[in-house]
């Protein structure tokens, strides 16, 4: 495993290779097939497009994306949770958290264990609690949590009696994170989420990365309550944010 610095976050990713383009995709960040990571996790493309005021966030894998799902624990305490991630320079408050709470991602998760988008029936059974098993969006912020591991990330944690700014969607949970309902869709070796802005200019003029990556509630489920606990891949190899809109 290797650590690395880049744009004031330190991360643990796997072995950092040289880019080379991904057949069917131009333009975004370009990532060589990495070989430690597993197919459905090994980054090969990351790009931001928009459309009107709808930004298209795309990322491509070596194997068939979304395949692979964390195996269901039962219990809350120590069930993990797999991500597709984009880390992005836009600040918080562009989605409804406070200024600079922490880096602004958006995500792309599974967990079987919980449920965390309390507002949307996504698989159609009248039962708006059940639904963690399927691949569903967010935002999270994150910030370098020592108690997560050295150099590692979690989601910023709301302490007792805070009352910060957050999302109309902001799911009750006492992390910075909001389940916007957005659903991704998956195509073979690419997952694609399209999210509409009011101003999209806060997307055109932001940099991006693209990162895998699992992540464990914590065993007292208690601050912090999610932590990064495995990145697969980085897109850029470093996190350094190269990504650039449109481009």
């Amino acid at each position: 495993m290797f650590k690395f610095f880049a744009a004031g976050l330190l991360l643990v990713a796997g072995i950092v290779l040289p880019a080379c383009a991904h057949d069917q995709s131009a333009g975004g960040i370009q990532t060589p097939k990495n070989k430690t990571a597993l197919a459905p996790f090994d980054i090969v493309h990351t790009k931001i497009t928009t459309q009107g005021n709808v930004a298209i966030f795309h990322m491509a894998v070596s194997g068939r994306a979304g395949e692979n799902k964390p195996t269901a624990t039962g219990q809350l305490a120590g069930s993990n949770v797999f991500s597709y991630v984009w880390p992005t320079s836009m600040d918080s408050f562009a989605v409804g958290f406070e200024k600079a709470a922490g880096i602004l991602a958006l995500a792309v998760t599974v967990h079987p264990d919980f449920d965390d988008t309390p507002l949307y029936d996504e698989n159609g059974d009248n039962d708006t609690a059940n639904d963690g098993n399927l691949w569903h969006s967010h935002w999270v912020v994150l910030q370098p949590n020592a108690e997560c591991g050295d150099g590692a990330l979690g989601v910023v944690d709301i302490p007792e009696g805070a009352k910060p700014r957050l999302p109309k969607t902001w799911p009750g949970l006492p992390i910075l994170l909001d389940s916007p309902g957005w659903n991704p869709t998956f195509n073979v070796e690419a997952v694609e989420v399209r999210v509409p802005f009011d101003d999209i200019g806060v997307v055109t003029n932001m940099s991006f990365d693209g990162v895998t990556a699992g992540l464990r509630v914590n065993q007292s489920v208690h601050a912090p309550l999610l932590c990064v606990v495995n990145v697969m891949d980085v897109a850029s190899g470093d996190l350094s944010l190269p990504g650039q809109v449109n481009r």
